[in-house]
């Protein structure tokens, strides 16, 4: 069983947003070395190619993986099962699933394929489907151990770092498929690396006998979670997918380059979900609905400033960054702007979700399918208006990242009051103290897009991160926002 963590749920969340932070600049300095290469060695249109795999092969991993993320830790903290059994049948039901979406991929690899020509490696991608699906499924068992670092070795170091070198080698001996065939083995090694640490931490499931019974209840209940995570899988694809019917590869891969880059800021939300999700689910035993709001309060404000700061510091020098993949991307820049935004506004709705998917499960389900749905309309308008005025194809991709930031500015501001009720709390994420750190960081970055890009992006982007930093610490943080920054923490300071 998990104990309770030393210094309180507020210094557990710190400590795991911390470790998680450090592997955001971890996977940073890997992310940005495959980026470089797939663009600069493979193009545009290799990019887009993987890209469009990628909808297809996440949309079955997800589904494979059948809510159990999250669903897991309520059955472990339940404690009506031994830990590694528990473990176990989870990964039997997304052993099962996944196999079955990969048969089905193979069968019909127009699916992964719509526009572009496979080659006969690129077809083995599905291959991916069932250890992507157990990789999450360990790493949320480590996680309910208040264990981040294993999240941190697995999806900042093995997972980028596999995937770069592989890149790297494989342009030079299947420059057609390198790409495809960099994610498969980038995905294997990771699942590799968390099944092992997760029988290093929990054990063999010793006595376990799977039993068609338990899974096929374990599936039910897992089902509005399973829903859920779709619909929040389905806010960040669904772009890409309207893309692919819209635009060219080209254009595909050069949005794909810009969310790339954004989705760097979005690694922050993802580093306190692990550790938020036990931590909500021991409160609401003890029906401590305080706790939940402070906890989601304060966990929202700490992915906010963090993600303010490092959007300000991608966005204002946006053309100099986006020209790292060379000439052909600079006209994602708009793309890349609203993306960067479209990440600051999905703080509120992040937190408020992990709370919801636990004291208010169809509710959240009824919002988040709203959602989509508003966002597919929106895109759909949109696209057929930049079609109806002949714009450059390149529009494609700035109006499915506007689409995507009003969405996900309209889903927070739902879910937040949706939470609030529940908990008859007030929920705000929000704090004048953000306006006083980007201000400064503003005007050094006007001052950093006159400089040749090297110095821009050698010296704007940390001079940027340094003054929101510095003012965010000063002005903004509060005692307990600075736990986040203190390794050590007594259980009184908490």
């Amino acid at each position: 069983m998990n104990a309770q963590p030393e210094g309180g749920d507020i210094a557990a969340l710190a400590k795991g947003g911390r470790t998680n932070f450090i592997g955001f600049l971890l996977r940073l300095a890997a992310r940005i070395p495959f980026l470089f290469i797939a663009a600069r060695f493979y193009g545009p249109e290799e990019m887009g190619k993987l890209t469009s795999a990628l909808v297809a092969i996440e949309l079955a991993s997800q589904l494979a993986t059948f809510g159990q993320k999250r669903g897991l830790a309520v059955r472990l903290a339940s404690g009506d099962q031994h830990d590694a059994h528990a473990v176990a049948d989870a990964m039997v039901l997304s052993t099962l699933l996944g196999a079955a979406f990969t048969v089905i991929l193979f069968l019909f690899p127009e699916l992964i394929f719509p526009k572009a020509v496979p080659t006969r490696l690129d077809l083995l991608i599905p291959l991916s489907i069932i250890p992507y699906t157990l990789t999450d499924i360990a790493l949320a068992a480590m996680a309910f151990r208040f264990d981040v670092g294993a999240t941190v070795k697995a999806r900042s170091l093995v997972e980028p770092w596999a995937l770069s070198i592989m890149a790297a080698a494989a342009m030079y001996f299947v420059p057609h498929s390198g790409l495809t065939l960099a994610y498969n083995v980038s995905i294997f090694c990771t699942g590799i690396y968390a099944v092992f640490i997760l029988f290093k931490a929990y054990g063999a499931p010793r006595g376990w006998v799977p039993h068609p019974g338990r899974t096929l209840r374990l599936a039910l209940e897992n089902a509005p979670l399973a829903m859920a995570d779709m619909v929040e899988w389905g806010t960040r694809r669904i772009d890409v997918a309207m893309l692919t019917v819209f635009a060219s590869p080209t254009a595909v891969g050069v949005y794909y380059f810009a969310q790339q880059v954004a989705s760097l800021p979005q690694k922050l939300k993802t580093s306190f979900e692990p550790i938020l999700g036990p931590v909500i689910t021991r409160n609401l035993k003890e029906k401590n609905y305080q706790a939940i709001a402070r906890q989601v309060c304060q966990v929202g404000f700490w992915i906010t400033a963090m993600q303010a700061g490092v959007a300000l510091a991608l966005g204002i020098p946006g053309e100099a960054i986006m020209g790292l993949g060379g000439p052909e991307f600079v006209g994602g820049t708009g793309a890349l702007a609203f993306l960067l935004v479209a990440e600051v506004l999905a703080a509120t709705a992040v937190v408020s979700e992990a709370a919801l998917i636990y004291m208010a499960r169809i509710k959240n389900l009824w919002v988040s399918l709203f959602t989509i749905s508003f966002q597919a309309a929106l895109t759909v308008a949109i696209m057929f208006a930049i079609k109806q005025y002949h714009k450059p194809e390149l529009w494609y991709s700035a109006g499915a990242a506007s689409a995507l930031m009003l969405t996900l500015g309209t889903a927070s501001l739902i879910k937040s009051r949706l939470l609030s009720q529940i908990l008859h709390q007030p929920i705000n994420n929000w704090r004048w103290a953000l306006v006083w750190a980007a201000a400064p960081a503003i005007m050094v970055g006007w001052i950093a897009v006159h400089l040749p890009e090297w110095a821009e992006l050698a010296f704007g982007v940390p001079a940027i991160l340094g003054i929101y930093g510095w003012m965010i610490w000063n002005r903004g943080f509060g005692p307990e926002d600075r736990l986040l920054f203190r390794k050590g923490v007594a259980p009184q300071e908490a």
